[in-house]
């Protein structure tokens, strides 16, 4: 008796709108379980017999708050479970078919790649290195730069991650582009040659063909380049330029500097990569100023010097750092 006291407050809380969130949650317990649905529909029109009584309302008024509580409660009454759950296990059933034809088609497409390796190969200041792929493409590395890539190329296209400076000499294959990965830019060709150039530390990155052609795709732009063409890609603006190539391509690689209105910033990082050195700015020093110039085998003082003398940035040694200054 006092459960359905209980039952009765609750009903009249929720008819009167003055029901709280855990008013709901007991409503909708009770309302699934069929055993109290009859219960339930006694109480509702007990509430609207006495909802009608203690109002003027003539007698078709009540009948019809008692019809508005019926279909109120057979609104709010959950649908039989035994359709719902047939309808369940029979959707239950086509999913689990799907997913095991799905799952097979993707198993046999990347079987192939599950058990593949990756191999990564780098180079510390100074050093310079050579790879060879598993297509037979050829890659030197210039100084702290890596490359990583797959022990053995497969599905439609030969794809190696770089950071840093890398040249190579790609084995021509139509059917499978070779795919060169930088954080800034990608460069895609079938079989050329060509340098990238991509430090995640520099403001400029760039492209240099030396045969062949090459497409760059940008994060907003896509161009091709052909033999003795580059591209000079500014990360902080988001500017680029194309040009003709005017010298050997890499020239890095048989020990030459080459800068081309290069920010002194990079320079810096440059200089560092190959003499293995520090480099700091002193207070008024623009890392804006462009440096151009080649210096073939030069040792660090006689490149500072030359900087010197085409810029006015002076350099001085303290302790184990080398400060540029105005």
């Amino acid at each position: 008796m006092k459960s359905a006291g209980n039952d009765k407050k609750l009903w009249q809380r929720y008819v009167d709108n003055l029901y709280t969130k855990e008013d709901l949650r007991q409503l909708s317990d009770k309302l699934k379980d069929p055993q109290t649905t009859g219960v339930l529909h006694d109480l509702m029109s007990d509430i609207w017999e006495e909802s009608a009584a203690q109002s003027s309302g003539s007698l078709s008024d009540r009948e019809r708050y008692k019809e508005e509580a019926r279909q109120l409660l057979q609104r709010l009454r959950p649908a039989p479970r035994f359709p719902f759950r047939r309808l369940a296990a029979v959707a239950a059933s086509v999913a689990a078919v799907c997913c095991l034809v799905l799952g097979g088609v993707y198993f046999w497409q990347t079987r192939q790649q599950v058990d593949i390796n990756y191999l990564e190969v780098s180079t510390s200041y100074g050093e310079r290195k050579e790879v060879r792929l598993p297509d037979g493409t050829f890659v030197m590395l210039n100084a702290c730069s890596s490359v990583r890539y797959p022990e053995h190329f497969v599905g439609d296209e030969r794809r190696i991650t770089l950071e840093g400076e890398g040249y190579f000499r790609v084995r021509h294959d139509d059917s499978q582009p070779f795919l060169v990965v930088t954080p800034s830019l990608r460069v895609r060709v079938l079989g050329t040659c060509f340098d990238v150039k991509a430090y995640s530390s520099d403001q400029m990155m760039s492209v240099d063909v030396e045969e062949g052609k090459v497409q760059v795709d940008l994060p907003e732009a896509m161009m091709r380049l052909t033999a003795n063409e580059r591209v000079l890609i500014n990360t902080l603006s988001g500017e680029y330029a194309k040009q003709k190539e005017e010298g050997e391509v890499a020239s890095w690689r048989t020990g030459s500097l080459r800068f081309y209105r290069t920010p002194l910033f990079d320079v810096a990082r440059e200089l560092e990569r190959r003499y293995h050195c520090r480099i700091v700015f002193a207070d008024g020093v623009g890392s804006d100023n462009l440096i151009s110039g080649q210096h073939d085998n030069k040792t660090l003082e006689a490149v500072l010097r030359s900087i010197e003398y085409a810029s006015g940035i002076h350099y001085r040694a303290e302790g184990d750092s080398i400060v540029l200054y105005k």
